[in-house]
């Protein structure tokens, strides 16, 4: 980032830079430090680090600038989740936003401005979730939310939305506390986040210059919008209900508006803007696209993660930058007729004036002026008063709660307290509740001493108990309490610095009465520190997600991503199982995350993420749901369950039901299968475990693997090869015969269940599926399919060298579609045997393309191929020397004493010697190929051994401690776990060891030949 441009690189392809020009760019990740008040300043004079102040004297200062001269003036935030919108605009501890430091400028330089003017200041503080208006102001919530209307002069306003006149700062920043504390009880009644939801903040500012009758009125709309990162369509992507929630309708309408805006100022012809089609844009009109000057925050994330949320936000912000407002200077309609009204007066008195100058004495023309005029009088000063007496009535109201503010204080210093914990840092610590002396009742009941609302909160939740300062909670029949990460059933004692949570995600830290406190710094207990402790009491940490870290020994970064989606997650996987009990949907929903222990076909680790596992109850039956698929349906989940708590029919169809999907197959594990094997042309015969995503067993397979000739022939000892590259160009054919399936825990669990076996072999364009197998345990399948390389590759023979065959399973459900095991688009020889390692297959699977990219593929396919054929020209003459040298040997072996005998001694003594030289050649040749055999033996059993090697290492791997915080099963497990290890090692040195001396005795027998047939 420098001045006003912003470039930002893929992680994938870091040659790719796009880079975007704005009016201003600030860097805030880094390069700063925090002052002795808290305030983080720039590190150094050449650090680009941009702190609040910076970002207020360029944004802040134009807004109060525009104000001052009568202009309406707009700022938005705008980016995802965490990006920092709400710090810049809100801010947070000393690290005050834009919004506070423009209130109290706005004040300071009021106080500071010429007496013979009048200044009018009104605050107002609203909340737009699910397409509903929500008045900050006002505890009073009304069902559904306000209204919107329209007017011809001011178009669309709220209609009861409380406008608060203030006449200071102090009185801002209270109304801005009351305005949150409401909006954190009502995120906590309503089952949102603050993320989720836009805060608009709008203050009417009016000045009325008193000698010269001029009035000037802005109104300044500070707009901290919701998260952008809903409106991407992968948060419902596989979902058969797309994009169904009213949550997103807002952005993704203020996005329609902005490209329909940008695409009018570049002159192209735009025939509607949808300002209508959201209660946001709605509001927002004149600031997006009419009189207004308005300045968009566009907030960014530098992780790499990130990247396309960032490349969004970026491209959503060059847009707006086109659209251009033509913002006038404001007159008050209220001034107006003040004003006319002084001029008709001044046109009575003139009347009366040239009345009595003229001695006419008209009694009662005079009467009707003079009411006229008082009547005129009286209008000016009810208008006038009218600013005055709300003015008092709000100091009045502010005095009340600074006093009930006030004993809140003192009865915190002399009591124990809970304060609650919200995702969003700024609603963390707004909600305050005092334990006095004696029994407290607490839940969503009225009558309780602590009333709490929030989902899975019953009426009487928990008793809170306070005995001389010693405070003890306990749950009520049924009632979740988790204190610390742990649930609890019986009562419990209190320490200072506890983190409670009540019903499904309520959460709140424990303060201990004023003998245990410290000086500790209460940040560090936020919303994810409480979740990560949860997730710990259940289990789950980063170092259970294993595998991952680097060279520098820090954690690989998709292990954190996959952590953080946990943690994040965990709380709305229990709002939605509270939600499916209280509406009766009967499923329970867990996190679980997938590939934690799977690997490819190479044997690296798979990319883990985060999937949800949904169970009925009652039906048993399964779904699986991808993280961005859970996430859309939360939404439409809690629309339910609003409709729900307002007493609405929430009884739907299947296919609007966001609790229902239709049956679905289950991938329940895999198992790999090493191929070194069948590179040597090596019987496999394998009994192995399939193991789920999490490393546990679901059942074990019985599976061969066997070299074989065209016509389905298996192969013996006798066929195996020493080097691979003796069938580099030859026909390699093979069987993959698949016995039974075992122990299947899948159909343990429910017995009317089925399974099917896929996998798939080298290039194949799908994986191959065995027949459904069902209602047993112990499944008999039976079932081979032959492969055949017509003109084996150096690609595929790598393939056998380094690859594993992966096996999955399916899980089965009544309903549910079967997976096709059809074969009929595979190609197939005439014997029936599926072809592989096949070139030409591989270039009609991309007849699909486009011609452009189809020619650029098929050019780089062409170049490889060019160099595959240099490759196999070299090994062809180097083949063919050596064919030339062993066929010169083979003759020799095979050479004969000629027919005729001779009879000169000279002669006698050549046929001896003939005959002695043929029968070492003979033996020679006898003796290396019954070396070869033996080597090749020696070679087979190595492989077997290794094989069941890599089970047992795959086994220990997956190996995980028990989840319990037990001594003695920590203990039987480190013991089982020494035992595993020392057997793979004995296992590992024997397989080596027998390789060493088989290899040495077969040397030993070689010599032993050849010094035989030496003498």
């Amino acid at each position: 980032m420098n001045s006003n441009t912003t470039s930002i690189h893929d992680p994938k392809n870091p040659s790719n830079v796009k880079t975007f020009t704005f009016d201003l760019a600030y860097w805030s990740h880094s390069g700063y430090i925090k002052d002795q008040d808290g305030k983080l300043i720039s590190v150094d004079p050449s650090s680009k680090y941009a702190g609040q102040r910076e970002v207020f004297r360029d944004l802040g200062e134009g807004v109060l600038d525009s104000a001052w001269q009568g202009y309406n003036a707009t700022l938005l935030a705008y980016g995802p989740t965490g990006s920092g919108k709400s710090y810049s605009m809100i801010g947070y501890g000393a690290n005050r936003g834009i919004i506070p430091v423009v209130c109290e400028e706005l004040f300071k330089t009021i106080q500071n401005k010429e007496k013979n003017r009048q200044y009018q200041v009104t605050f107002s503080m609203l909340e737009i979730y699910n397409e509903q208006v929500i008045d900050l102001l006002s505890k009073v919530k009304k069902p559904g939310g306000l209204k919107l209307r329209e007017d011809q002069q001011q178009g669309f306003y709220v209609d009861g939305l409380k406008l608060v006149p203030c006449d200071s700062y102090a009185q801002i920043e209270r109304l801005m506390e009351q305005g949150t504390k409401i909006r954190t009880t009502a995120s906590t009644s309503m089952n949102a986040t603050s993320s989720r939801s836009h805060m608009v903040i709008t203050l009417q500012f009016k000045q009325i210059f008193l000698e010269e009758d001029i009035t000037k009125q802005s109104i300044i709309n500070l707009v901290d919008l919701a998260g952008s990162e809903r409106q991407k369509s992968s948060g419902s992507e596989g979902d058969r209900l797309r994009e169904g929630s009213r949550v997103n309708l807002s952005l993704t309408t203020l996005g329609n508006v902005i490209s329909a805006l940008s695409e009018a100022a570049v002159g192209k012809k735009v025939l509607h803007v949808p300002y209508r089609d959201s209660v946001l844009t709605k509001l927002l009109q004149s600031a997006l696209g009419g009189n207004s000057r308005t300045i968009m925050i566009a907030a960014i994330s530098p992780a790499d993660i990130c990247y396309e949320e960032t490349l969004s936000t970026l491209r959503y912000a060059e847009r707006t930058k086109k659209i251009k407002n033509k913002a006038v200077i404001n007159a008050s309609p209220t001034e107006k007729l003040i004003k006319e009204l002084k001029a008709e007066n001044c046109n009575l008195l003139s009347r009366l004036s040239s009345l009595r100058n003229s001695g006419k004495r008209v009694a009662d023309e005079t009467k009707e002026l003079r009411c006229l005029l008082a009547e005129n009088e009286l209008r000016i000063q009810a208008i006038q008063a009218t600013w005055e007496y709300r003015l008092d009535e709000a100091r009045k109201e502010w005095e009340q709660q600074y006093a009930a503010v006030t004993q809140e204080g003192r009865m915190m210093e002399k009591f124990p307290y809970l304060v609650n914990i919200n995702e969003d840092p700024q609603l963390s610590g707004v909600l305050k509740y005092v334990i006095q002396d004696g029994s407290s009742d607490v839940g969503q009941s009225s009558s309780n001493a602590i009333t709490l609302r929030g989902l899975g909160i019953l009426d009487k939740h928990a008793t809170v108990t306070n005995t001389g300062g010693k405070v003890t909670v306990t749950p009520q029949d049924n009632c979740k309490v988790i204190v610390n990460g742990v649930p609890i059933v019986v009562k419990t004692k209190l320490q200072h610095l506890d983190r409670i949570i009540l019903g499904s995600n309520n959460a709140y830290l424990y303060i201990g009465p004023p003998a245990d406190r410290t000086n500790e710094d209460l940040s560090r207990y936020d919303y994810d520190f409480v979740q990560s402790e949860l997730a710990a009491a259940k289990g789950f940490s980063v170092d259970k997600l294993g595998a991952g870290n680097k060279k520098d020994g820090k954690p690989d970064p998709s292990v954190l991503a996959v952590f953080h989606d946990y943690i994040k997650l965990m709380p709305s996987i229990a709002e939605a199982n509270q939600m499916s009990v209280e509406l009766k949907k009967d499923l329970k929903l867990e996190l679980k995350v997938k590939n934690l222990a799977s690997s490819d076909s190479r044997g690296y680790d798979l990319q883990k993420e985060i999937i949800v596992k949904v169970t009925h109850n009652i039906t048993n039956q399964v779904w699986v749901w991808s993280k961005s698929k859970f996430i859309n349906r939360k939404f439409l989940m809690e629309e339910l369950y609003q409709r729900f708590l307002d007493g609405d029919d929430v009884q739907v169809d299947n296919e609007s039901d966001p609790f229902w999907d239709p049956v679905e197959v289950i991938h329940l594990g895999s198992a790999h299968i090493w191929l070194q094997s069948l590179a040597y042309c090596m019987k496999l015969e394998e009994q192995i475990e399939l193991l789920n995503s999490e490393g546990k067993e679901e059942a074990i397979l019985l599976i061969n693997i066997i070299p074989c000739s065209p016509n389905g022939r298996a192969f013996g000892e006798d066929d195996m090869v020493i080097d691979p590259l003796e069938m580099l160009g030859k026909r390699i054919d093979f069987q993959i015969h698949i016995l039974q399936c075992l122990g299947v825990k899948w159909i343990k669990e429910g017995a009317q269940r089925g399974i099917q076996i896929g996998y798939k072999v080298y290039d194949l364009p799908h994986s191959l599926y065995t027949k459904p197998a069902w209602k047993n345990v112990n499944l008999t399948l039976e079932e081979t399919t032959q492969f055949s390389a017509l003109n084996t590759s150096h690609e595929f023979l790598n393939y056998l060298l380094k690859n594993a065959l992966i096996v999955d399973l399916w899980g089965l459900q009544e309903g549910c579609a079967e997976l096709n095991a059809s074969r009929q688009d595979m190609a197939v020889t005439p014997k029936g045997s599926i072809i592989i390692d096949n070139p030409k297959a591989e270039i009609l699977s991309h007849a699909g393309l486009n011609t452009d990219n189809q020619v650029a593929d098929l050019y780089q396919k062409l170049l490889k191929l060019e160099q595959e054929t240099e490759v196999l020209r070299d090994i062809n003459r180097a083949l063919r020397e050596e064919n030339v040298l062993l066929k010169e040997k083979l003759k020799e072996c095979q050479t004969e004493t000629p027919g005729k005998t001779l009879k000169s001694p000279v002669k006698k003594l050549a046929t001896k010697t003939t005959s002695s030289v043929s029968k070492d050649s003979h033996a020679v040749c006898n003796s290396r190929i019954s070396c070869d055999a033996e080597f090749a033996k020696a070679l087979k059993a190595f492989y077997q051994n290794m094989n069941v090697i890599r089970g047992q290492f795959l086994k220990l791997k997956h190996y995980r401690p028990p989840e319990e915080d037990n001594v003695q099963l920590l203990r039987q497990f480190a013991e089982k776990q020494s035992y595993m290890l020392k057997d793979f090692g004995d296992q590992l040195e024997s397989s080596i060891s027998k390789l060493k001396n088989d290899v040495a005795l077969i040397i030993k027998k070689k010599r032993e030949r050849l010094a035989n047939s030496k003498q």
